[in-house]
């Protein structure tokens, strides 16, 4: 028997959150089984955990070994979660841990009392059946925390570089620029001279990233920030753009100064704007209002989602599995993560430690460790 973690919308209206007792089949021959060490909290995970839940109004029930959490959902947007109605659903998108049993195919046996991180979903579990293919055999020494977060940030870091070049960009912009994801872009962007236009919200975010190397940060806190960035997007001519918050107007301003910057470099009157394509990736919703645009960009542009899995899928499975390998390479330097607070399956579910990791602020992501105190 496993413990995991159940996040349950019930039709009536409530979120359920809760620690259930599940039974572990025995692996295949290409599936192994992981005990599960460390699993990062992302902001992915977290639309999941609670859905569209009011966790200000969330209450805490049973026992400190089996503790339950309910909070109501308003009314209103109790359709857009209809499909998952009373149907306990398991959380986690990835994390890393000891491989304790192995199928009877060379692959999974290879992978016995290895450590290895995984993509692999339910992830909040004490262990987890996994197909070989999931898993990423991490280098020798390699702990679980350090190469918990090996997919989600790391990869979705590539696959922005990687878009950007497939598209025909030459520079990047990035908002919440701050977050770990954020920081490991800016290494990467350093190490292959490309030019990075950094959107923060605080002045203290523009004094971390300018710390690892950063040459170009903007604070939309500051009067002076729609000039910083266009000043930011002529030096460095980026026109493509991967927007973390989503809601408000952020994608709409940084539109409008990458045309403001687009016409400058190349003045002269045209009632439809520049012919430079400005593009604008939403891949977050930090900001859960709604995505406004106020049409003063011209008509060369483009606003959509972007979406890892997609973006391996257009990859192709080699070229993802040399992503997959680089990172596993750069685990503890380029891509490593850090975290403010381990905490267990069940203090996951304390209300103090979720009014922490729900504000999905810099500087305090939580990592789940669900075999945390089991002997």
């Amino acid at each position: 028997m496993a413990r995991q973690l159940h996040s349950t919308i019930t039709s009536d209206g409530r979120l359920e959150l809760s620690l259930a007792d599940i039974e572990m089949p025995a692996p295949g021959p290409d599936e192994v089984v992981m005990r599960v060490e460390a699993a990062p909290i992302n902001p992915s995970d977290l639309g999941l955990l609670f859905g569209p839940a009011d966790m200000s109004k969330a209450e805490a029930s049973g026992t400190p070994d089996n503790p339950r959490i309910s909070a109501p959902i308003p009314p209103q947007l109790l359709p857009m979660v209809a499909d998952r109605f009373d149907q306990p659903m398991p959380v986690g998108n990835e994390g890393a841990g000891v491989v304790v049993e192995a199928g009877s195919s060379a692959a999974a046996q290879a992978l016995l009392g290895k450590t290895v991180a995984a993509l692999g979903r339910d992830m909040y579990a004490q262990f987890r059946l996994l197909n070989v293919a999931q898993c990423l055999l991490l280098h020798d020494g390699t702990t679980p925390t350090e190469g918990a977060s090996c997919f989600v940030n790391p990869l979705t870091v590539l696959g922005m570089v990687e878009t950007m070049r497939l598209e025909g960009h030459t520079a990047l912009v990035h908002t919440a620029a701050a977050s770990n994801l954020g920081q490991m872009l800016q290494k990467i962007c350093l190490d292959e001279d490309i030019d990075l236009v950094n959107i923060v919200r605080r002045p203290e975010h523009v004094e971390l990233l300018k710390s690892i190397g950063a040459r170009y940060v903007c604070d939309t806190s500051t009067a002076t920030f729609a000039d910083d960035l266009t000043e930011a997007l002529s030096e460095t001519g980026a026109t493509i753009a991967f927007d973390a918050t989503g809601g408000g107007l952020l994608a709409s301003q940084v539109l409008g100064c990458m045309e403001v910057a687009a016409m400058a470099n190349n003045p002269g009157f045209s009632r439809y704007g520049s012919t430079v394509h400005k593009q604008v990736y939403i891949y977050g919703g930090l900001d859960t209002s709604p995505t406004e645009l106020r049409r003063n960009f011209g008509m060369a542009w483009g606003i959509g989602g972007w979406l890892l899995p997609p973006f391996l899928e257009r990859i192709g499975p080699e070229a993802a599995e040399r992503l997959r390998q680089r990172v596993a390479d750069e685990v503890t330097t380029t891509f490593a993560s850090s975290y403010a607070k381990e905490i267990s399956l069940a203090e996951a579910l304390d209300l103090d430690n979720i009014a922490v990791y729900n504000k999905r602020a810099t500087g305090e992501k939580y990592l789940i460790n669900p075999n945390k105190d089991v002997n």
